[in-house]
Protein backbone atom coordinates (compact mmCIF):
# COMPACT_ATOMS: atom_id res chain seq x y z
CA UNK A 1 0.00 0.00 0.00
CA UNK A 2 1.22 3.64 -1.03
CA UNK A 3 2.05 5.80 2.20
CA UNK A 4 -0.42 8.74 2.03
CA UNK A 5 0.12 12.29 1.90
CA UNK A 6 -1.26 15.76 1.00
CA UNK A 7 -4.58 14.49 2.59
CA UNK A 8 -5.39 11.74 0.38
CA UNK A 9 -7.38 9.34 1.64
CA UNK A 10 -4.71 7.12 2.68
CA UNK A 11 -6.73 4.03 0.74
CA UNK A 12 -6.64 1.64 -2.62
CA UNK A 13 -8.28 -1.32 -3.88
CA UNK A 14 -6.90 -4.00 -2.46
CA UNK A 15 -6.83 -2.24 0.93
CA UNK A 16 -10.07 -1.35 1.22
CA UNK A 17 -10.62 -5.35 0.84
CA UNK A 18 -8.24 -7.03 2.96
CA UNK A 19 -9.39 -8.92 6.21
CA UNK A 20 -8.10 -10.26 8.55
CA UNK A 21 -6.89 -8.92 12.54
CA UNK A 22 -7.26 -5.51 13.37
CA UNK A 23 -6.30 -3.12 16.43
CA UNK A 24 -9.08 -0.21 17.91
CA UNK A 25 -8.49 2.54 20.34
CA UNK A 26 -11.10 3.27 22.69
CA UNK A 27 -11.94 6.13 25.14
CA UNK A 28 -10.50 6.21 28.15
CA UNK A 29 -14.04 6.77 30.24
CA UNK A 30 -15.12 3.59 31.60
CA UNK A 31 -18.48 3.01 30.59
CA UNK A 32 -17.33 3.50 26.98
CA UNK A 33 -14.38 0.70 27.88
CA UNK A 34 -17.06 -1.64 29.18
CA UNK A 35 -19.11 -0.78 26.03
CA UNK A 36 -16.19 -1.51 23.91
CA UNK A 37 -14.32 -4.51 25.05
CA UNK A 38 -18.64 -6.09 24.90
CA UNK A 39 -18.73 -4.92 21.42
CA UNK A 40 -15.26 -6.39 20.71
CA UNK A 41 -15.83 -10.18 22.48
CA UNK A 42 -19.08 -10.32 20.21
CA UNK A 43 -17.51 -9.56 16.93
CA UNK A 44 -14.80 -11.72 17.81
CA UNK A 45 -16.53 -14.64 18.65
CA UNK A 46 -18.56 -14.85 15.35
CA UNK A 47 -15.52 -13.37 13.45
CA UNK A 48 -12.54 -15.78 14.29
CA UNK A 49 -10.04 -15.09 11.29
CA UNK A 50 -10.61 -11.12 11.90
CA UNK A 51 -9.50 -10.64 15.22
CA UNK A 52 -9.94 -7.65 16.94
CA UNK A 53 -7.66 -6.15 19.77
CA UNK A 54 -9.14 -3.11 21.39
CA UNK A 55 -7.34 -0.84 23.90
CA UNK A 56 -7.88 2.56 25.57
CA UNK A 57 -6.15 5.41 23.50
CA UNK A 58 -2.58 6.09 25.38
CA UNK A 59 -2.08 8.69 27.75
CA UNK A 60 -1.26 12.31 26.52
CA UNK A 61 -1.67 15.89 26.74
CA UNK A 62 -5.10 14.88 24.51
CA UNK A 63 -5.84 12.25 22.40
CA UNK A 64 -5.97 14.73 19.80
CA UNK A 65 -1.92 14.57 20.08
CA UNK A 66 -1.76 10.72 20.22
CA UNK A 67 -3.80 10.22 17.20
CA UNK A 68 -1.77 13.02 15.31
CA UNK A 69 1.84 11.35 16.89
CA UNK A 70 0.23 7.80 15.81
CA UNK A 71 -0.82 9.17 12.03
CA UNK A 72 3.02 10.97 11.88
CA UNK A 73 4.59 7.70 12.97
CA UNK A 74 2.73 4.92 10.65
CA UNK A 75 1.10 3.14 13.37
CA UNK A 76 -1.90 4.13 14.28
CA UNK A 77 -4.73 1.50 14.73
CA UNK A 78 -7.32 0.88 12.16
CA UNK A 79 -10.66 2.70 14.32
CA UNK A 80 -10.61 5.16 16.78
CA UNK A 81 -13.55 5.26 18.58
CA UNK A 82 -12.74 8.97 20.01
CA UNK A 83 -12.07 10.78 17.13
CA UNK A 84 -13.26 14.69 17.74
CA UNK A 85 -14.77 16.51 14.82
CA UNK A 86 -12.30 19.41 15.18
CA UNK A 87 -9.05 17.45 14.73
CA UNK A 88 -10.54 15.84 11.46
CA UNK A 89 -9.42 18.29 9.02
CA UNK A 90 -5.72 18.02 10.51
CA UNK A 91 -5.83 13.82 10.10
CA UNK A 92 -7.08 14.17 7.10
CA UNK A 93 -4.28 16.73 5.84
CA UNK A 94 -1.67 14.23 7.21
CA UNK A 95 -2.94 11.83 5.12
CA UNK A 96 -3.90 9.88 8.34
CA UNK A 97 -7.74 9.05 7.26
CA UNK A 98 -9.78 7.25 4.68
CA UNK A 99 -12.89 8.33 3.25
CA UNK A 100 -15.98 6.03 4.33
CA UNK A 101 -16.67 6.71 1.12
CA UNK A 102 -14.08 4.68 -1.00
CA UNK A 103 -16.00 1.38 0.84
CA UNK A 104 -18.96 0.36 -1.16
CA UNK A 105 -22.42 1.40 -0.07
CA UNK A 106 -20.36 3.95 2.73
CA UNK A 107 -21.63 6.87 1.97
CA UNK A 108 -25.38 5.90 2.19
CA UNK A 109 -24.28 4.07 4.85
CA UNK A 110 -23.14 7.05 6.85
CA UNK A 111 -26.40 9.17 5.93
CA UNK A 112 -29.46 6.82 6.26
CA UNK A 113 -28.13 6.08 10.24
CA UNK A 114 -27.18 9.56 11.06
CA UNK A 115 -29.90 11.54 8.41
CA UNK A 116 -29.70 15.15 8.11
CA UNK A 117 -27.31 15.60 10.87
CA UNK A 118 -24.50 13.88 8.73
CA UNK A 119 -23.99 17.10 6.84
CA UNK A 120 -22.43 18.81 9.03
CA UNK A 121 -19.64 15.76 9.11
CA UNK A 122 -19.35 15.88 5.57
CA UNK A 123 -15.62 17.66 4.80
CA UNK A 124 -14.96 20.10 2.33
CA UNK A 125 -14.18 17.77 -0.64
CA UNK A 126 -17.74 16.08 -0.40
CA UNK A 127 -16.27 12.83 1.55
CA UNK A 128 -16.87 11.72 5.06
CA UNK A 129 -13.61 10.95 6.81
CA UNK A 130 -15.51 10.21 9.85
CA UNK A 131 -19.05 8.43 11.00
CA UNK A 132 -21.07 10.58 13.01
CA UNK A 133 -21.16 8.10 16.30
CA UNK A 134 -22.42 9.67 19.27
CA UNK A 135 -23.01 13.15 20.79
CA UNK A 136 -23.55 14.79 24.43
CA UNK A 137 -26.28 17.73 23.30
CA UNK A 138 -25.48 20.14 26.29
CA UNK A 139 -27.65 21.50 28.57
CA UNK A 140 -28.04 23.85 32.05
CA UNK A 141 -27.47 21.45 34.83
CA UNK A 142 -29.03 23.41 38.25
CA UNK A 143 -28.77 22.00 41.83
CA UNK A 144 -32.25 22.32 42.97
CA UNK A 145 -30.97 22.90 46.39
CA UNK A 146 -28.95 26.05 46.04
CA UNK A 147 -31.53 27.34 43.73
CA UNK A 148 -34.21 26.49 46.73
CA UNK A 149 -31.51 28.85 49.30
CA UNK A 150 -30.92 31.16 47.21
CA UNK A 151 -35.00 31.97 46.95
CA UNK A 152 -35.26 30.70 43.35
CA UNK A 153 -38.11 27.98 42.27
CA UNK A 154 -36.24 24.86 42.63
CA UNK A 155 -38.87 23.23 40.01
CA UNK A 156 -38.99 26.20 37.39
CA UNK A 157 -36.38 28.39 37.59
CA UNK A 158 -36.03 31.48 35.46
CA UNK A 159 -33.43 30.90 33.15
CA UNK A 160 -35.06 31.06 29.82
CA UNK A 161 -33.31 34.66 28.69
CA UNK A 162 -30.45 36.10 29.09
CA UNK A 163 -31.84 38.60 31.78
CA UNK A 164 -33.51 36.25 33.38
CA UNK A 165 -30.77 33.93 33.61
CA UNK A 166 -28.34 37.11 35.28
CA UNK A 167 -30.91 38.06 37.42
CA UNK A 168 -31.28 34.28 38.86
CA UNK A 169 -27.56 34.38 38.98
CA UNK A 170 -27.33 37.78 41.07
CA UNK A 171 -29.74 35.91 43.35
CA UNK A 172 -27.37 32.70 44.20
CA UNK A 173 -24.17 35.02 44.54
CA UNK A 174 -26.14 37.64 46.75
CA UNK A 175 -27.74 35.30 48.85
CA UNK A 176 -24.20 32.89 49.50
CA UNK A 177 -26.44 29.79 48.50
CA UNK A 178 -22.96 29.37 46.06
CA UNK A 179 -19.81 31.00 45.22
CA UNK A 180 -20.57 30.83 41.45
CA UNK A 181 -23.88 30.93 39.65
CA UNK A 182 -22.14 28.56 36.87
CA UNK A 183 -18.37 28.24 36.57
CA UNK A 184 -17.13 27.17 32.96
CA UNK A 185 -13.03 26.49 32.83
CA UNK A 186 -11.69 29.73 32.27
CA UNK A 187 -8.62 28.20 30.74
CA UNK A 188 -7.30 28.93 27.28
CA UNK A 189 -7.78 25.31 25.41
CA UNK A 190 -9.09 25.45 21.91
CA UNK A 191 -12.12 23.16 23.40
CA UNK A 192 -12.77 25.42 26.43
CA UNK A 193 -15.41 27.53 24.16
CA UNK A 194 -18.05 24.52 23.40
CA UNK A 195 -18.73 24.78 26.68
CA UNK A 196 -19.62 28.28 27.26
CA UNK A 197 -19.78 30.74 24.12
CA UNK A 198 -20.48 28.16 21.24
CA UNK A 199 -23.98 26.35 22.74
CA UNK A 200 -25.41 29.84 23.56
CA UNK A 201 -24.24 31.07 20.04
CA UNK A 202 -25.84 28.32 18.69
CA UNK A 203 -28.96 28.75 20.50
CA UNK A 204 -29.08 32.66 19.58
CA UNK A 205 -28.75 32.07 15.55
CA UNK A 206 -31.29 29.15 15.50
CA UNK A 207 -28.54 26.89 14.61
CA UNK A 208 -25.27 28.42 12.96
CA UNK A 209 -21.69 27.25 12.98
CA UNK A 210 -18.68 29.32 13.74
CA UNK A 211 -17.51 29.51 9.97
CA UNK A 212 -20.02 29.00 7.29
CA UNK A 213 -19.30 29.33 3.71
CA UNK A 214 -15.62 30.18 4.55
CA UNK A 215 -16.53 32.97 6.59
CA UNK A 216 -16.71 33.67 10.36
CA UNK A 217 -20.43 34.13 11.66
CA UNK A 218 -19.41 35.14 15.17
CA UNK A 219 -18.83 38.99 14.05
CA UNK A 220 -22.19 39.73 14.69
CA UNK A 221 -25.09 41.17 15.99
CA UNK A 222 -25.97 37.73 17.89
CA UNK A 223 -22.44 36.90 18.74
CA UNK A 224 -21.82 40.22 20.31
CA UNK A 225 -25.04 39.59 22.35
CA UNK A 226 -24.01 36.09 23.58
CA UNK A 227 -20.17 37.97 24.47
CA UNK A 228 -21.74 40.64 26.34
CA UNK A 229 -23.64 37.97 28.16
CA UNK A 230 -20.84 35.97 29.40
CA UNK A 231 -19.02 39.52 29.63
CA UNK A 232 -21.43 40.70 32.63
CA UNK A 233 -21.65 37.35 34.49
CA UNK A 234 -17.72 37.60 34.62
CA UNK A 235 -17.23 41.02 35.72
CA UNK A 236 -20.27 40.76 38.28
CA UNK A 237 -18.43 37.66 39.65
CA UNK A 238 -21.44 35.18 38.52
CA UNK A 239 -18.97 33.31 36.96
CA UNK A 240 -15.63 32.70 38.19
CA UNK A 241 -12.19 33.69 36.30
CA UNK A 242 -10.20 31.63 38.79
CA UNK A 243 -9.66 27.87 37.64
CA UNK A 244 -11.39 25.78 40.27
CA UNK A 245 -9.05 22.15 41.04
CA UNK A 246 -12.28 20.23 40.91
CA UNK A 247 -15.50 19.72 40.21
CA UNK A 248 -17.69 23.36 40.62
CA UNK A 249 -20.96 21.68 40.54
CA UNK A 250 -20.21 18.40 42.32
CA UNK A 251 -18.70 20.37 45.06
CA UNK A 252 -21.74 22.58 45.35
CA UNK A 253 -19.45 25.88 44.50
CA UNK A 254 -21.69 26.33 41.79
CA UNK A 255 -25.53 25.96 41.49
CA UNK A 256 -25.19 25.30 37.24
CA UNK A 257 -23.01 23.56 35.06
CA UNK A 258 -22.85 23.32 30.94
CA UNK A 259 -23.20 19.35 30.51
CA UNK A 260 -24.41 16.79 28.46
CA UNK A 261 -26.20 13.79 29.62
CA UNK A 262 -22.99 12.02 30.68
CA UNK A 263 -23.78 14.22 33.97
CA UNK A 264 -26.83 11.50 34.68
CA UNK A 265 -24.66 9.31 35.44
CA UNK A 266 -22.20 11.26 37.50
CA UNK A 267 -24.42 13.28 39.39
CA UNK A 268 -27.37 11.44 39.63
CA UNK A 269 -27.13 10.07 43.08
CA UNK A 270 -25.27 13.08 44.50
CA UNK A 271 -27.24 16.03 43.45
CA UNK A 272 -31.03 16.59 43.10
CA UNK A 273 -30.72 18.17 39.49
CA UNK A 274 -32.42 20.00 37.01
CA UNK A 275 -32.05 20.42 33.12
CA UNK A 276 -33.13 23.07 30.58
CA UNK A 277 -31.78 24.40 27.50
CA UNK A 278 -29.49 27.15 27.26
CA UNK A 279 -30.92 30.47 27.65
CA UNK A 280 -31.18 33.24 24.47
CA UNK A 281 -31.45 36.69 24.50
CA UNK A 282 -35.34 36.78 24.22
CA UNK A 283 -36.30 33.28 25.09
CA UNK A 284 -35.98 30.34 23.03
CA UNK A 285 -38.83 27.36 23.51
CA UNK A 286 -36.94 24.32 24.14
CA UNK A 287 -38.09 22.39 21.22
CA UNK A 288 -36.52 25.06 18.89
CA UNK A 289 -33.18 25.44 21.00
CA UNK A 290 -29.87 24.42 19.11
CA UNK A 291 -26.96 23.58 21.07
CA UNK A 292 -23.40 22.10 20.80
CA UNK A 293 -23.29 18.93 20.21
CA UNK A 294 -20.27 17.55 22.03
CA UNK A 295 -19.61 14.50 19.31
CA UNK A 296 -17.25 11.98 19.40
CA UNK A 297 -16.79 10.09 15.89
CA UNK A 298 -14.80 7.14 14.49
CA UNK A 299 -12.48 7.63 12.39
CA UNK A 300 -10.84 4.37 9.53
CA UNK A 301 -7.21 5.64 9.84
CA UNK A 302 -4.74 5.28 6.71
CA UNK A 303 -2.11 3.04 8.47
CA UNK A 304 -4.60 0.42 8.91
CA UNK A 305 -4.09 -2.80 6.67
CA UNK A 306 -7.32 -5.03 6.87
CA UNK A 307 -9.28 -2.14 6.12
CA UNK A 308 -12.31 -4.30 4.67
CA UNK A 309 -12.69 -5.76 8.17
CA UNK A 310 -12.03 -2.34 9.81
CA UNK A 311 -14.87 -1.11 7.27
CA UNK A 312 -17.23 -3.98 8.81
CA UNK A 313 -15.81 -3.56 12.43
CA UNK A 314 -17.33 -0.52 12.04
CA UNK A 315 -20.40 -1.02 10.75
CA UNK A 316 -21.40 -3.58 13.59
CA UNK A 317 -20.18 -1.24 15.85
CA UNK A 318 -22.44 1.12 14.64
CA UNK A 319 -25.54 -0.88 14.01
CA UNK A 320 -28.72 -0.35 15.58
CA UNK A 321 -28.17 -3.25 18.10
CA UNK A 322 -25.11 -2.02 19.69
CA UNK A 323 -26.11 1.56 19.32
CA UNK A 324 -28.84 0.70 21.86
CA UNK A 325 -25.96 -1.25 24.28
CA UNK A 326 -23.95 1.96 24.00
CA UNK A 327 -27.33 4.12 25.42
CA UNK A 328 -27.74 2.17 27.97
CA UNK A 329 -24.26 1.56 29.44
CA UNK A 330 -23.34 4.88 28.58
CA UNK A 331 -26.39 7.21 28.47
CA UNK A 332 -25.12 8.97 25.48
CA UNK A 333 -27.22 10.12 22.46
CA UNK A 334 -26.22 7.54 19.22
CA UNK A 335 -26.31 9.92 16.31
CA UNK A 336 -29.06 8.34 14.39
CA UNK A 337 -32.45 9.14 13.25
CA UNK A 338 -35.69 9.00 15.17
CA UNK A 339 -33.37 7.99 18.34
CA UNK A 340 -36.42 7.79 20.71
CA UNK A 341 -38.60 5.95 18.51
CA UNK A 342 -35.63 3.20 17.44
CA UNK A 343 -35.25 2.96 21.24
CA UNK A 344 -38.85 3.26 23.21
CA UNK A 345 -38.26 1.15 25.80
CA UNK A 346 -34.84 3.10 26.93
CA UNK A 347 -36.52 6.36 26.99
CA UNK A 348 -39.73 4.75 28.64
CA UNK A 349 -37.52 3.53 31.62
CA UNK A 350 -35.05 6.70 31.56
CA UNK A 351 -37.37 9.73 31.37
CA UNK A 352 -34.59 11.68 32.59
CA UNK A 353 -32.99 11.16 29.33
CA UNK A 354 -36.19 12.10 26.83
CA UNK A 355 -35.37 16.07 27.06
CA UNK A 356 -31.84 15.25 26.17
CA UNK A 357 -32.84 13.07 23.19
CA UNK A 358 -34.97 15.70 21.97
CA UNK A 359 -32.11 18.25 22.12
CA UNK A 360 -29.74 15.57 20.40
CA UNK A 361 -32.26 16.43 16.98
CA UNK A 362 -31.12 20.29 17.64
CA UNK A 363 -27.39 20.69 17.64
CA UNK A 364 -24.14 22.28 16.03
CA UNK A 365 -21.24 20.68 15.56
CA UNK A 366 -17.57 22.24 15.07
CA UNK A 367 -17.42 23.86 11.49
CA UNK A 368 -15.18 21.25 8.97
CA UNK A 369 -12.87 23.40 7.99
CA UNK A 370 -9.11 23.77 7.16
CA UNK A 371 -6.92 24.89 10.27
CA UNK A 372 -9.50 23.78 12.38
CA UNK A 373 -7.80 23.78 16.20
CA UNK A 374 -5.87 26.58 15.31
CA UNK A 375 -8.83 28.56 14.25
CA UNK A 376 -10.94 27.55 17.99
CA UNK A 377 -7.21 28.65 20.08
CA UNK A 378 -7.79 32.11 18.12
CA UNK A 379 -11.08 32.49 18.80
CA UNK A 380 -10.68 31.32 22.62
CA UNK A 381 -7.31 33.99 23.03
CA UNK A 382 -9.56 36.53 21.57
CA UNK A 383 -12.48 35.37 23.99
CA UNK A 384 -10.71 34.94 26.99
CA UNK A 385 -8.58 38.31 26.62
CA UNK A 386 -11.95 40.58 26.47
CA UNK A 387 -14.78 38.37 27.65
CA UNK A 388 -13.39 36.33 30.70
CA UNK A 389 -11.01 38.70 31.97
CA UNK A 390 -11.71 42.11 30.27
CA UNK A 391 -8.29 42.98 29.08
CA UNK A 392 -9.97 44.50 25.23
CA UNK A 393 -13.12 45.42 24.06
CA UNK A 394 -15.30 42.68 23.19
CA UNK A 395 -16.82 44.02 20.17
CA UNK A 396 -12.68 44.63 18.85
CA UNK A 397 -11.73 41.63 20.17
CA UNK A 398 -14.40 39.45 17.89
CA UNK A 399 -14.07 41.24 14.94
CA UNK A 400 -10.44 41.14 14.69
CA UNK A 401 -10.36 37.47 15.88
CA UNK A 402 -13.07 36.91 12.40
CA UNK A 403 -10.80 38.08 10.32
CA UNK A 404 -8.10 36.22 11.59
CA UNK A 405 -10.62 33.17 11.26
CA UNK A 406 -11.81 33.73 8.05
CA UNK A 407 -8.33 33.66 6.38
CA UNK A 408 -7.09 30.65 8.18
CA UNK A 409 -10.63 28.57 6.71
CA UNK A 410 -9.58 30.11 3.49
CA UNK A 411 -5.93 28.15 3.28
CA UNK A 412 -5.55 24.30 1.95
Amino acid sequence: MTAACGGDSGSSDEATTATGPIKVWLSNNPEEIAWGKAMVEEWNAEHPDEEVTAQEIPAGETSEEVIGAAITAGNAPCLVFNTSPAAVPQFQKQGGLVALDEFEGGTDYVESRSGDVAEQYKSPDGQYYQIPWKSNPVMIFYNKDIMKKAGVDPENPPLGTHDEFLATSRKIVDSGAAQAAIWPAPTSEFFQSWFDFYPMFAAETGGQQLIEDGEATFDSEEGNTVAEFWGTMYDEGLAQQEVYNGDSFADQKAAMAIVGPWAIAVYGESVDWGAVPVPTSSGTSPEETYTFSDAKNIGLYSACENQGTAWEVLKFATSEEQDGKLLEMTGQMPLRSDLQGTYPDYFKENPEYVEFADQASRTVEVPNVANSIEIWQTFRDAYSESVIFGKAPVDESLSGAAEEITDLASQS
